[in-house]
């Protein structure tokens, strides 16, 4: 290892080495490879500088040559330094193999293909201009976010940079636009492409640009799309500093996400705003984890998508405990489009593309049961000349293509119905002739008119924007839910924040207007909640500033809301009760988030044992933590143990007891008062008061759950409550999932 003392001297300016790589060979693919650093009595890891590192990783593709079939010389892609030691680079199967018999090789495994998670929102969330928390927390002022997407628009205007100060001084980061009519200023701070072969921070998506400015856009007024949802337009910390990493064209490389992770942490950001993922696996598979880990470790806030696989139960996606995992929710907006039937029934959907001149009479329905889909294939052999044509949601064919394909075939209109899994979760889209989107209730009623008359018709009135949905917040039938696959011991989602129907910057002009930059959309997702949960963290952030990433993150948690707009608890897409795997601990309120009383605070060093407690191995928790780990000399702990803001537990024949660590962040002298309660169980806490004379001082209690007496004969079953300290100002809740066997 003597070449390490030739780079010494050297200073660090890159943060990572990029190398373009493209071969042609088709046994050739991208692997991530973890490697462990070489024991060095003279160096410590953080002495080892960016040169030493992509020298010592080229040692690994040294030693597969011998043993490669490939006309290519294996070539590194990304070094990796700060998320975890290691690289990418494309390999072969047989040089893979080669690089196994290596000492210091961990781990090298095929990159992953990840997806995206694809105005009103801030005043929906109580933030007002000029008035209360968002001016008290300065909207974010001096907070750097870091957004992980598909690039920014930097012309937009919701990235205009007035009344923002510089960079703060911590700032490393820079600005790759090769141009000078795209460049960053005091809001836009720094832009980044790390998708090979794009060559360009340019956003030609759209999604990066929504969820940059939905997390940090500056204030834009007269936004609307089509004339509706029109307002002000801002991000939920609109005087934060945006940084945007763009990772994504058509679909997000693992390796390109981790360079970025990597650059993020170098360049100083806040917070790190992930609004993609992939399916669920053991943490230490998981690079987006890892990353988040090491960002964690450096007081870096991580809030990423739980994924749009619901409402199915099992596919919470980015669920490691130290990341925020965000479900969706909806606003109390609705951009109506009102379904007129012949029979005089009115259905109330939802559409944003509102034209002025539809006609109020009635046209022929068409629906056609044997492809009710709307393909292109199906209704291309179609006359539909003048009339409305039913459609039902899904398919594999998105709703702006279904209209598209109406509108090929001669349609005049298109009624879009849910299937049962989308409930009452319906979209507010830009469609490309005069359309509305209903619930699959108010479907089942369309169907049964057409069934009722051999000659149906319909129309629809547009009825532009309405304020004031008191079913609001509603969970949106594609937020994904719990229990958390890889850890079910840790209840995700965390949290449910705006993600249905939001308003923000966009690309391109979906009115086809020209001549302006300011150009809005209107899309859904957990993508688009991720960022609004980005945004809260910065307000906190920027209040707090002492505060860890697991205070930020308890404080959101505990102090959540779970009743909507009417008073009533917080419905899923069916106008159910939503469930805690649903909504997590509730819907984020950004108010009280801001003086919790109590927090659950951790250190990185808290998850060890948690790790450990997995039944990982010790190179498995290595590649988490990026340091040697040996569990048999660590007391292991299990998954409800870690001192998380909820409880996931099993309850069994015997009593299990969890500790839990409160710090004070409220006054100085105040009391707390416990009620707890779990159906079928017995919930014992001890002490049953806690009492504080200082602010940070830390108090412990112990929950112990038991199966209550006359309850044995039910088993396999599933049970919620609660966990709440209560003071004179202060409720600080936690919610409980028991899982009886």
């Amino acid at each position: 290892m003597g070449y390490y003392t030739f780079f010494l001297t050297l200073t660090c300016v890159l943060c990572f080495n990029t190398i373009f790589v493209r071969s042609k060979d088709s046994n050739l693919q991208t692997y991530i490879v973890h490697v462990e650093l070489p024991s060095f009595p003279t160096l410590s890891t953080s002495s080892l500088i960016t040169q030493d590192l992509q020298a010592y990783y080229q040692t690994f593709l040294a030693s597969t040559l011998s043993a490669s079939l490939s006309t290519d010389e294996p070539s590194i892609i990304y070094s990796y330094h700060n998320v975890f030691h290691g690289f990418s680079a494309r390999l072969s199967p047989e040089q893979v193999k080669a690089m196994e018999k290596k000492p210091g090789f961990i781990s090298a495994r095929p990159q992953k293909t990840l997806s995206l998670h694809t105005t009103h929102s801030p005043n929906f969330l109580g933030l007002n201009q000029n008035t209360g928390f968002w001016r008290d927390s300065n909207y974010g002022r001096g907070v750097i976010i870091g957004v992980l997407d598909s690039g920014v628009n930097p012309n937009h205007p919701s990235f205009n940079d007035d009344g923002m100060p510089p960079p703060p001084a911590r700032w490393r980061g820079r600005c790759e636009f090769n141009s000078t009519v795209a460049r960053c200023n005091n809001k836009l701070i720094g832009a980044r492409f790390f998708t090979i072969g794009d060559g360009t921070p340019s956003d030609e998506d759209g999604h990066g640009t929504h969820t940059a400015s939905t997390a940090a856009g500056n204030f834009v007024p007269g936004a609307n799309v089509f004339g509706n949802a029109n307002g002000t337009a801002a991000g939920v910390a609109p005087l934060a500093h945006v940084a945007t990493y763009k990772v994504c064209t058509t679909s997000c490389e693992e390796s390109d996400i981790v360079a970025a992770m990597d650059a993020a942490i170098d360049d100083g950001v806040d917070i790190i705003s992930l609004s993609l993922g992939g399916p669920a696996q053991d943490f230490f598979g998981e690079n987006i984890a890892v990353g988040a880990f090491s960002a964690i470790e450096r007081g870096i806030f991580v809030s990423a998508s739980a994924g749009n696989s619901g409402p199915f139960y099992g596919t919470t996606q980015n669920g490691a405990p130290w990341i925020l995992t965000v479900g969706a929710s909806s606003v109390d907006r609705k951009i109506r489009a009102t379904a007129v039937l012949g029979n005089n029934e009115e259905l109330d959907g939802e559409s944003t593309f509102q034209p002025s001149d539809f006609p109020t009479t009635l046209l022929p329905l068409f629906y056609s049961p044997n492809d009710s889909f709307c393909s292109p294939a199906s209704l291309g052999s179609l006359d539909l000349q003048g009339m409305i044509v039913l459609c039902d949601n899904g398919g594999g064919i998105g709703r702006i293509a279904k209209g598209r394909a109406v509108r090929a075939a001669g349609g005049a209109a298109m009624i879009i119905v849910n299937q049962p899994p989308q409930g009452f979760t319906t979209y507010s889209d830009s469609h490309v002739l005069p359309a509305t989107h209903l619930s699959y209730a108010d479907g089942l009623r369309v169907k049964a008119y057409l069934n009722s008359t051999a000659s149906p018709t319909a129309t629809i009135s547009f009825k532009g924007t309405v304020i004031g949905d008191d079913r609001a917040p509603q969970v949106a039938s594609f937020s994904a839910r719990g229990p958390n696959p890889p850890s079910p011991g840790i209840l995700k989602p965390d949290i449910i924040g705006p993600g249905h129907n939001i308003l923000a910057a966009w690309h391109v002009s979906v009115e086809n207007n020209t001549g302006t930059n300011s150009n809005f959309n209107i899309i859904s997702g957990t993508s688009m909640s991720c960022p609004h949960l980005s945004g809260v963290a910065a307000l906190l952030k920027s209040v707090h500033p002492d505060w860890s990433p697991a205070a930020i993150k308890s404080a959101i948690m505990t102090t959540a809301d779970l009743v909507n707009l009417a008073g009533n608890r917080i419905e899923d897409q069916s106008q159910s009760q939503a469930d805690a795997f649903a909504i997590g601990s509730g819907h984020v309120n950004v108010l009280k988030a801001t003086d919790p009383g109590l927090v659950y605070d951790m250190g990185p060093q808290d998850y060890v044992p948690y790790l450990c407690g997995l039944n990982y191995t010790d190179q498995q928790v290595a590649v988490i933590v990026n340091r040697v780990v040996r569990c048999a000399e660590i007391s292991s702990i299990p998954e409800a143990e870690l001192n998380y803001p909820s409880f996931s537990v099993v309850i069994g024949n015997t009593s299990t007891t969890y500790n839990r660590t409160v710090t004070n962040v409220g006054e100085a002298n105040s009391i707390y008062t416990v009620r707890a309660a779990l159906p079928l169980v017995d919930v014992r806490v001890e002490p049953t008061t806690l009492q504080f004379s200082a602010i940070n001082q830390t108090l412990t209690y112990q929950t112990t759950f038991t199966r209550a007496s006359g309850n044995t004969t039910i088993v396999n079953v599933i049970v919620q409550g609660f966990l709440t300290w209560t003071s004179a100002r202060h409720t600080v809740r936690s919610p409980i999932v028991g899982f009886v066997e």
